[in-house]
C-alpha cells in the first residue's frame, strides 16, 4: 500500500515540479516512512527496489515521456538490476533519488538510479530494462528513439555493465 500512497504523492506534485528532458537527471524527494523498515531499525533492501520504480516513474512523468508510451500502447519492464548500499537510511530520514538514462545496447536500455542525502551516496543501481507493447512483442529500438526524438550521442554504457548483463543472461532451459 506504501507503493500507491506514494505514487499518489508523485502524482500530486508533478504540477508543482519543473519539467524535465527524458535525458535529464530526476531528483525525486523521499522520506524513510515507519513501514520502510526492518527489524534493525533501517530502510529494508526490497523498499529501495520498490522506490526506484517512483523515480523511474518521476523521470517519464516529468518529460512526458510517459505520455506518449502509453499513446503507443507500450509499457517498461525491468529485466534486471543490481544495487550496492553503502550507508543506512534510517527513519524519518530525508533522501534524494536521482535517476538518469544511461544509455543502450542492441536490445536493453540501462538507468542509473542513487540514493543520495546532500552530496552522499547511500546507495547506488544499475537498471537494464526494456520496453514491451500490449499488442505484444518487444519495442524495438528504432521506434523508442524516434519516439524519444532521437538519442543523444554522448550516451555511453559502461562496459562493465556490458559485461554485467552478459554474465547474468539466464538461458532458455532444454
Amino acid at each position: 500500500m506504501n507503493l500507491y500512497f506514494r505514487l499518489l504523492l508523485l502524482w500530486m506534485r508533478l504540477r508543482r515540479r519543473k519539467a524535465l528532458e527524458i535525458w535529464d537527471t530526476a531528483a525525486t524527494p523521499f522520506r524513510v516512512m515507519p513501514n520502510d523498515l526492518d527489524p534493525l531499525g533501517h530502510m529494508t533492501n526490497g523498499r529501495y527496489l520498490t522506490i526506484m520504480d517512483l523515480g523511474r516513474i518521476d523521470l517519464m512523468m516529468r518529460s512526458g515521456f510517459w505520455a506518449k508510451m502509453k499513446e503507443q500502447g507500450w509499457y517498461p519492464v525491468v529485466a534486471g538490476q543490481t544495487i550496492t548500499y553503502r550507508k543506512s537510511l534510517r527513519p524519518w530520514q530525508m533522501f534524494e533519488l536521482r535517476t538518469r538514462v544511461l544509455g543502450f545496447d542492441e536490445r536493453w536500455g540501462y538507468i542509473e538510479q542513487t540514493f543520495c542525502v546532500g552530496d552522499t551516496v547511500y546507495a547506488q543501481a544499475f537498471v537494464r530494462t526494456r520496453f514491451l507493447k500490449r499488442s505484444g512483442g518487444s519495442v524495438e529500438h528504432d521506434e523508442l528513439e524516434k519516439l524519444a526524438g532521437g538519442f543523444p550521442p554522448d550516451l555511453q554504457v559502461p562496459e562493465w555493465l556490458l559485461q554485467w548483463t552478459a554474465a547474468t543472461r539466464i538461458n532458455a532451459v532444454k
